[in-house]
C-alpha cells in the first residue's frame, strides 16, 4: 500500500468506518465524493492556460471583413428615466406632500403605472459635470417635466437618447451603407461612411459620420439643435453638443454601446455613458409603427376645438 505510515492508518480507519455505515449512508458519501471529483474536473477543464487571457469574441463578418451589426436591438435599463443612478419615486411630476413628495395632480390617476423605477445609472466616472448655471437649468427642467420634455410632444428623440428609449431599433448594414431605423416616432439616421463636411443645418438627430476602429464602429455626431433632452429627468444640452458613439459586438446577441458627450456651453468636461444593447430574438422580430404625432394632437391642439373636451 503506497503512502506514509500515517496515511495508511488514516485510509485503514476510513475503510473500517465506511464498512460499518448503512447502505443509505454509503450512497450519500459516494454521491458527495463523485460531485467533488466532477467539480474539480470541470474547474480544470475550463481554466485557461497560465498567462493566457480568454479569447475575445469575434463577430460574424460582412463580405468586406467588417463586423456584422445587422439586427434589431434594444437597451434594457432605466436610463430613459434618468441617466444617473436614482431611487424609485412616485412619479416624474411631483408636488410637496405632508410626509414627502407625492404625484402632481395631472399624473395622480396613473398610480403605480406612473411611478419611476430605480436605476443603477449608466454615467461613468461620477455625476454629470454640469456648469453651475446649467445645473440650475437641469433642476428647473425636472421640476417642469410635464411641460418641457420633448418626448411628451412626440418630437424626435436625438442622440444618444434614441438608443436607450424603451423601443427597439434596427441597424441595416451593407458594405457601402449603414442606416439606423428607430421604432419611436419613425426616427432614422444615415451613418455617412464618407464625411460630407459640416452639417448644412442643425437638426434633432444631428449628422452622423462613421468609421471603423478595429472591431468597433465609431460614429461622430454633430449638427444638433438644442431641443432634445437626454432623458425624462431634465438632462439637456445646447446646440454645441458633440457625441461620439462606439458600437462593439461583445457576444452573439450583445452590442457594447458607449457614447462620449461634449458640450462646452453646458458641461465642464466631456463625460461618457455605457450599456449593453440586446438583440431581439423573437422569430418574427420587426419594428412596428409608433408614429406618435397623432397621439399628441389633443394635447397640443385640443384647446383650439370649437367645443374643447374636458381636461
Amino acid at each position: 500500500m503506497a503512502g506514509s505510515p500515517a496515511e495508511r492508518v488514516k485510509l485503514w480507519t476510513w475503510c473500517v468506518y465506511f464498512s460499518r455505515m448503512t447502505e443509505r449512508a454509503r450512497r450519500q458519501v459516494l454521491i458527495a465524493l463523485l460531485a467533488a471529483a466532477a467539480g474539480a474536473w470541470l474547474s480544470n477543464a475550463v481554466r485557461p492556460v497560465a498567462g493566457q487571457a480568454p479569447a475575445a469574441y469575434r463577430a460574424p463578418r460582412l463580405p468586406d471583413g467588417k463586423p456584422d451589426l445587422n439586427g434589431i436591438w434594444q437597451a434594457l435599463n432605466e436610463a430613459h428615466y434618468d441617466l444617473e443612478a436614482h431611487v424609485a419615486r412616485p412619479a416624474m411630476a411631483l408636488r410637496p406632500g405632508p410626509y414627502g413628495p407625492v404625484p402632481a395632480p395631472p399624473v395622480l390617476a396613473l398610480g403605480a403605472v406612473g411611478a419611476v423605477p430605480p436605476g443603477l445609472g449608466v454615467v461613468e466616472g461620477g455625476p454629470i459635470p454640469y456648469l453651475p448655471n446649467a445645473a440650475k437649468q437641469k433642476a428647473d427642467n425636472q421640476a417642469h417635466w410635464l411641460e418641457r420634455d420633448p418626448e411628451i410632444k412626440c418630437y424626435l428623440p436625438g442622440v444618444p437618447r434614441a438608443t436607450y428609449m424603451p423601443y427597439p431599433f434596427q441597424i441595416l448594414q451593407s458594405v457601402n451603407q449603414i442606416f439606423i431605423a428607430y421604432e419611436y416616432d419613425g426616427a432614422t439616421r444615415n451613418l455617412y461612411l464618407k464625411d460630407p463636411g459640416p452639417a448644412p443645418v442643425d437638426s434633432w438627430m444631428g449628422q452622423s459620420v462613421a468609421h471603423w476602429d478595429g472591431e468597433t464602429l465609431v460614429v461622430d455626431v454633430t449638427g444638433f439643435n438644442d431641443q432634445t433632452w437626454f432623458d425624462r429627468s431634465g438632462n439637456f444640452h445646447s446646440d454645441a453638443l458633440h457625441v461620439v458613439e462606439r458600437y462593439t459586438r461583445t457576444a452573439p446577441d450583445v452590442i457594447g454601446y458607449e457614447a462620449t458627450i461634449e458640450d462646452r456651453n453646458v458641461f465642464a468636461r466631456p463625460w461618457k455613458i455605457s450599456m449593453p444593447l440586446y438583440r431581439r430574438l423573437e422569430k418574427n422580430a420587426q419594428l412596428m409603427d409608433f408614429k406618435c404625432v397623432e397621439f399628441v394632437e389633443e394635447l397640443l391642439y385640443g384647446k383650439l376645438r370649437k367645443q374643447p373636451l374636458d381636461r
